[in-house]
């Protein structure tokens, strides 16, 4: 790893997250930034030129200008489900660990909250030299955005979502997170647009802001000047493991049915023919599945229902974990092999059979999937299951 092009520490990172994945990333940036003090550096400089897997950029920070964890703040913008929000905290115990501050806001309670969190945070923001974000598609994190004056601006990873984002942004389309449905040209979404717009324009870099996107996942193509760097969940593997190997297949949830993405009983019955297929013997739950789902997936399959207290890239590290993991098109095809490398484990990802769609799918739901499974790397490739 190389450190992002020319971003000091001083006076202030900020960071500004809203899932425990976000927060991850976050700790994976620092981790990458501490590390690469001491590592040769390259010179040259960064093209932001996407590859297949991202490169890191060839530009290097300053020995004067070394990284300091307890400089960096990471405030977590508090969404309202339970299993986030736990997730959340164990996260944050690690990277208070890790000596960075934590600022937790409950940003969505009540209706004054939205503005009291921006209000109390306005300071903070004029001050930071480097922005973190998550989210791009976030409105919270928009609406912040247009108070960022920080020279320097980065983005991790929240899941493929960032693959969507970088695409839009290197169009020029609107940002839009890719399972929406329709044209999103409702009121509220008129109201945000100027919002969004000025997010945009923030997103990309100028003559007086670096932008790096710090990432895992496979990208196609990114806006010139964007400083690309990959994301190797080092910080992950020094931290957990080798986790200590089961002799069966755990399986991967998604939440693919709660987005409005993939027919219910499609999915119950993929499940079902993975695990007699694979022998499963574990169904790692997202956070977001709806329990009464859940409770229909242990009566049916006999699989054990493990709801996760943080992100499974740390789960399978820390282990026991299986020899197979099994999964749909996620994150954790692109994440899993990069956490888990130099171990026996082996993923594997199902692809979704279009007739499993749901029939309100966003039309960019088939292609969006299917790119997510055929640019995994070190990964099986499993068959279409049959509709059932």
């Amino acid at each position: 790893m190389t450190p992002s092009t020319g971003a000091p520490n001083t006076p202030g990172t900020l960071a500004f997250v809203e899932s425990p994945v976000q927060l991850l990333n976050v700790l994976e940036w620092a981790h990458a930034q501490a590390t690469a003090q001491a590592a040769p550096r390259p010179t040259g400089r960064a093209t932001g030129q996407a590859s297949p897997r991202p490169a890191a950029p060839a530009v290097s920070r300053s020995a004067a200008e070394p990284f300091d964890m307890a400089n960096l703040t990471v405030v977590v913008l508090s969404p309202r489900d339970p299993m986030s929000r736990g997730q959340l905290r164990r996260m944050a115990e690690l990277a208070r660990g890790e000596g960075c501050a934590v600022r937790w806001e409950d940003a969505r309670e009540g209706a004054g909250a939205p503005l009291r969190t921006v209000a109390g945070l306005a300071p903070a923001l004029r001050r930071a030299g480097t922005v973190v974000i998550g989210d791009p598609f976030s409105r919270y994190v928009q609406l912040l955005l247009t108070l960022v004056k920080a020279p320097h601006l980065v983005v991790v990873d929240d899941g493929t979502a960032t693959m969507e984002f970088a695409g839009q942004l290197a169009r020029g389309e609107r940002l839009v997170r890719w399972h929406r449905r329709g044209t999103g040209g409702g009121a509220r979404e008129l109201l945000l647009a100027p919002v969004t717009t000025s997010a945009r324009r923030r997103l990309a870099p100028g003559p007086r802001r670096t932008v790096e996107l710090f990432t895992a996942m496979p990208l196609t193509e990114a806006l010139p000047g964007i400083t690309v760097t990959a994301n190797e969940l080092a910080w992950t593997r020094s931290r957990f493991g080798p986790p200590r190997l089961t002799r069966t297949a755990d399986l991967v949830g998604t939440s693919l049915v709660e987005t409005g993405v993939v027919d219910l009983e499609h999915y119950i019955g993929a499940v079902r023919s993975l695990t007699l297929d694979h022998g499963a013997t574990r169904y790692f739950a997202h956070r977001r599945e709806n329990t009464d789902k859940l409770h229909r997936l242990a009566r049916e399959t006999g699989l054990e229902i493990v709801r996760p207290d943080l992100p499974l890239e740390l789960i399978a590290r820390r282990g026991p974990i299986g020899r197979t993991i099994l999964s749909f098109p996620s994150t954790v095809v692109h994440t899993l092999p990069r956490a888990l490398v130099g171990t026996d484990v082996r993923v594997a990802v199902c692809d979704v059979d279009p007739g499993w769609l749901a029939a309100d799918a966003s039309p960019r739901a088939r292609g969006f999937l299917a790119g997510v499974s055929q640019t995994a790397r070190d990964v099986r490739k499993l068959r279409v299951l049959p509709v059932t």
